[in-house]
């Protein structure tokens, strides 16, 4: 392993790309910090320290800005935009014929549907940083008993000062999605990837030191612990797959014979990545954003409902609020699988180019088998995902560590994906130029 590493030091071009994709990686972080105009910076950090953490509103954008959000910095939005409009625009596909056919045309659909994306960043993050400066000013980005020094967050309320902001925060947005392309085309690649990896683990320090302040050295390192096997456990499930054997037949064209080899299908335990964990997150914010806006003035109850949501849609140690999270993942995995894999798609194409599986027919027995294969994998990897997900407020029942327990969610899925997938790019790099890879 280690003359592995230092294989990768001695090649220039290889070094060269990681010292690059470093450094858009450094300048990523130091935007985070930055504060936006007509913030006042001191107040920012007051209310941060005497929170300790995140609201649980914002949690899920905090988590990918790593704790930008909540300072109201130049990339205050971080990748959720770019994140969104991806997922927006993969979904459109099945209801946008257009969209399907681009996808279908190769490379030079692909680009453009990748331009539909980066203009609807652009849109998405005019949206969110309006949204976010409206709430910095009412006070309750730190919830409502948050201090009054969390409703002055920001020095000047003028039409010209709000629009300077929301225009730096878009812009913000837009230089994260640049940086992420250029690391995918000059760096080790999956720039966007990268980012996201980037701000999660950029807050694992200051959860654990948080944990260790509060519960004591022992409750740390039983959290490490149960860290090491999460990710052992993940790291496992990630890389589970079931293999459909496919054999194609020998063709004759001309004088030569094409086909006649065998290969699998390989279906992955958890197709649909953190996909339908954000989309269940979401989902469970908007009741408590709804209810958020409708706040009574002072000295008037609360509508019934509004209260009904606070005591239950916002706790997440609430029973209904983790039975809700557990089945809108499993109904959003099955729905995010449907929409990314078609079977009939698939059973056609091994029929037009002479493949099959054994002991199953071409054409329709092959997209209902590979449905029915499909159906039955998804399960476990739903169950999966709703069992990871719900690890965080487990850990908030069980030893009160909330936002501060790290390992869980959709921050253990995105640190062992994207490291599993850069390790492998890596590999194959040094592939190219050695015998021998960084993985045996």
């Amino acid at each position: 392993m280690f003359s592995a590493i230092a294989r990768i030091f001695r090649t220039p071009d290889l070094r060269k790309k990681i010292a690059f994709s470093l450094g858009i990686v450094a300048l990523f972080r130091l935007g985070s910090f930055i504060p936006a105009p007509f913030v006042d910076f001191g107040n920012v950090q007051a209310c941060l320290a005497a929170n300790q953490g995140t609201s649980g509103l914002y949690e899920l954008v905090n988590l990918f800005s790593g704790g930008a959000l909540l300072q109201l910095s130049v990339f205050a939005l971080g990748i959720m935009p770019y994140i969104t409009a991806s997922i927006i625009v993969q979904l459109l596909r099945v209801v946008i014929p257009h969209f399907e056919t681009l996808y279908k045309e190769g490379a030079s659909g692909q680009s453009t549907l990748t331009q539909y994306t980066r203009y609807l960043t652009i849109a998405l993050g005019i949206l969110q940083s309006t949204t976010l400066i409206t709430v910095a000013r009412s006070g309750a980005l730190f919830g409502t008993s948050a201090s009054s020094e969390c409703s002055q967050l920001i020095t000047n309320d003028a039409w010209y000062a709000i629009m300077l902001m929301v225009i730096t925060m878009t812009a913000g947005t837009g230089v994260i999605m640049w940086m992420g392309e250029l690391i995918t085309e000059r760096g080790i690649g999956n720039g966007m990837s990268l980012l996201i990896f980037t701000s999660i683990a950029a807050r694992f320090p200051n959860s654990l030191g948080s944990i260790g302040q509060q519960k004591g050295l022992d409750i740390l390192l039983i959290v490490i612990v149960v860290g090491l096997l999460v990710v052992a456990a993940v790291v496992f499930v990630e890389q589970s797959q079931r293999r459909i054997p496919v054999q194609y037949a020998k063709r004759m064209v001309g004088r030569r014979t094409y086909g006649g080899n065998n290969t699998y299908i390989p279906i992955k335990v958890n197709m649909a990545g953190v996909v339908p964990v954000i989309f269940a997150s979401s989902l469970l914010y908007l009741p408590a954003l709804i209810a958020q806006f409708n706040q009574p003035a002072a000295g008037q109850s609360p509508a019934a409902w509004v209260t009904w949501v606070t005591n239950n849609l916002t706790k997440g140690d609430h029973p209904l609020y983790m039975l809700l999270y557990f089945l809108l993942i499993v109904g959003f995995t099955y729905f995010y699988v449907a929409i990314t894999f078609n079977p009939e798609e698939v059973a056609d194409n091994m029929k037009k180019y002479g493949g099959f599986i054994p002991g199953i027919r071409a054409g329709r027995p092959t997209a209902e088998y590979l449905d029915f294969v499909l159906t039955r994998v998804t399960l476990p990897g739903a169950l999966y995902l709703g069992l990871i997900a719900l690890l965080p407020l487990i850990a908030f029942s069980a030893i009160g560590a909330d936002q501060n327990f790290p390992f869980g969610g959709a921050s253990i899925l995105i640190i062992v994906g994207v490291g599993l997938e850069t390790v492998k790019q890596i590999d194959s790099q040094l592939q190219q130029r050695h015998y021998e890879g960084l993985l045996r």
